[in-house]
């Protein structure tokens, strides 16, 4: 109960801490940027990269405190540019482990983050694409991959249900920007010991015991097979095709992953 109490007790100051941080990066970090790099992309590009870095200090900070820990497999496979990554979502700091681990990191963000006080200086100085309806959206994260950019969805489009079971239905988004600009998909699989901040917890609601994360990164998959299908079928059956796929995928090698 003692240890379960100081987690409680951990949690809340570093969520504090990226508060307070938000809120300096917000106020004086950004309009700095656009300051001193009126150039729109260099501003951009320097945004991400703070974001990144100040995220890589979060997890720290999250781990030294004993919130959590976490492993990553297979990271060599997000030393690149231009990838399409696509991750299934137990947890909120989901997005924070996965954009304090890549680089030129891009991400799909609701139109509510881009509306709301606090969020839209971050979300319009990193140039994050803004989920809204439309084809237009397609067409921004393909552009965004096709320049270099990581870009990161959760097909799932919200926290899952079940932390470590299968995931939502996922939303077919990510596999329609896949097939549109024949992308390959690189798929990482996240589990976590105990369900922390997942879609029916607050931040005060620790688990019993410290949160293990595991980040698997998963071979790319090529949208060969699914593009030379398409010639004999709808675009949209082979969409349909593609996400049952994912979500097959994803279930699998959770019910694996946490097997092991």
């Amino acid at each position: 109960m003692l240890e379960r109490f100081l987690r409680i007790i951990a949690t809340g100051f570093c969520f504090a801490i990226f508060g307070l941080g938000g809120l300096v990066i917000l106020c004086v970090v950004f309009p700095l940027l656009r300051l001193f790099y009126p150039d729109s992309r260099e501003s951009r590009d320097r945004a991400r990269a703070i974001i990144h870095h100040s995220f890589r200090c979060f997890v720290r900070l999250m781990v030294v405190c004993g919130t959590i820990s976490y492993e990553v497999q297979n990271m060599e496979r997000l030393d690149r540019r231009g990838l399409l990554i696509v991750a299934n979502h137990p947890s909120l700091i989901d997005v924070v482990l996965l954009i304090s681990l890549v680089r030129h990191s891009n991400c799909v963000v609701k139109a509510s983050l881009r509306d709301d006080v606090f969020t839209r200086g971050p979300v319009q100085s990193a140039g994050f694409i803004v989920n809204t309806d439309g084809p237009q959206l397609i067409e921004d994260c393909i552009a965004s991959v096709r320049s270099g950019d990581n870009l990161i969805i959760f097909p799932e489009g919200t926290r899952s249900l079940e932390y470590n079971g299968a995931p939502n239905p996922l939303k077919r988004g990510a596999v329609t920007v896949a097939l549109r600009g024949n992308l390959a998909l690189t798929p990482v699989v996240i589990t976590v010991s105990e369900p922390m901040l997942s879609k029916k917890q607050r931040w005060y609601h620790a688990p019993r015991r410290r949160p293990h994360f595991v980040l698997k990164v998963e071979d790319d998959i090529p949208m060969t097979r699914y593009r030379v299908h398409e010639t004999a079928a709808a675009p949209s059956r082979m969409t349909r095709v593609l996400s049952g796929d994912l979500q097959a995928f994803f279930t699998r090698k959770i019910k694996r992953q946490c097997a092991n």
